[in-house]
């Protein structure tokens, strides 16, 4: 049980992710004012780089799920404190770009924070 919860987190911001991502890769200006950002002029070149973050969910979504598939939990552990970067990085856009600082710190700076405090449980569970 001191090992399950660890990883059922692990799972849910693996998947969460993922799902994340592709909402960005199939309707990117329907999922943008959740990120905390106004919605810009819809042009192709946005609809891109919103997508280029679908992608980069996306994968940050199926490596965290490789890797509880095929290493070990510390190797996950580690794996989420690297990815942790992602929504730290993510809330310092919103926050500077003049967004939305209670969806920077709820959304982006709570899942850093989950993340941070699962891969050090998953680094240090016995």
């Amino acid at each position: 049980m001191h090992n399950a919860i660890p990883l059922s987190l692990a799972a849910l911001i693996a998947v969460s992710v993922f799902f994340i991502g592709c909402f960005y890769l199939v309707s990117p200006e329907r999922i943008l004012g959740s990120f905390g950002l106004k919605p810009p002029a819809s042009d192709p070149n946005t609809r891109a780089w919103l997508r280029l973050k679908g992608i980069r969910d996306v994968g940050a979504g199926l490596a965290v799920l490789a890797l509880m598939l095929t290493a070990d939990r510390r190797s996950l552990g580690i794996a989420l404190l690297a990815l942790a970067i992602i929504p730290l990085g993510d809330m310092s856009i919103v926050l500077g770009s003049d967004g939305s600082k209670s969806s920077a710190f709820s959304i982006h700076g709570l899942t850093c924070v989950v993340m941070l405090v699962v891969g050090l449980l998953l680094i240090h569970a016995l």
